[in-house]
């Protein structure tokens, strides 16, 4: 059996998930990411993406993220997402509105800074749209 530790995912309207895990795969700005028990200590932005949840009983749990970022710990990991929901609640429509506006971000970027930072956004959304 594997070490389990404290996996919290918290977004501004509500605590998802806080429960004992074997695995947390996370969308780390840098890419994938799968945390295990006693990891070395790090800090991570987290970008759109799907957050996948091994609990300690063995279920796998998948949830949506929408940026944010990760305080991982030895003993625990906590994921503060600007926006979270589990994949099988997610709104298609809110996920299409988020694209929408994503790409009017990139249609009126005013520089090349925040073009380039908007169409990665655009980006990450259409691939988590994919994924789900």
């Amino acid at each position: 059996m594997m070490a389990s530790f404290k996996f919290e995912l918290v977004s501004p309207e509500r605590l998802l998930v806080s429960e004992e895990v074997e695995s947390v795969v996370i969308p780390g700005a840098e890419g994938e990411m799968t945390v295990l028990a006693n990891h070395a200590p790090v800090m991570t932005t987290i970008k759109p993406g799907v957050v996948t949840v091994k609990t300690a009983a063995g279920a796998t749990e998948r949830y949506c993220v929408f940026g944010g970022f990760a305080d991982i710990l030895p003993d625990g990991c906590t994921l503060l997402a600007e926006s979270a929901v589990a994949t099988d609640a997610i709104d298609r429509d809110d996920l299409a509105k988020r694209i929408q506006d994503a790409r009017e971000d990139v249609a009126d970027a005013k520089d090349h800074q925040s073009r380039s930072k908007a169409e990665q956004y655009l980006s990450n959304l259409t691939t988590l749209e994919a994924a789900i």
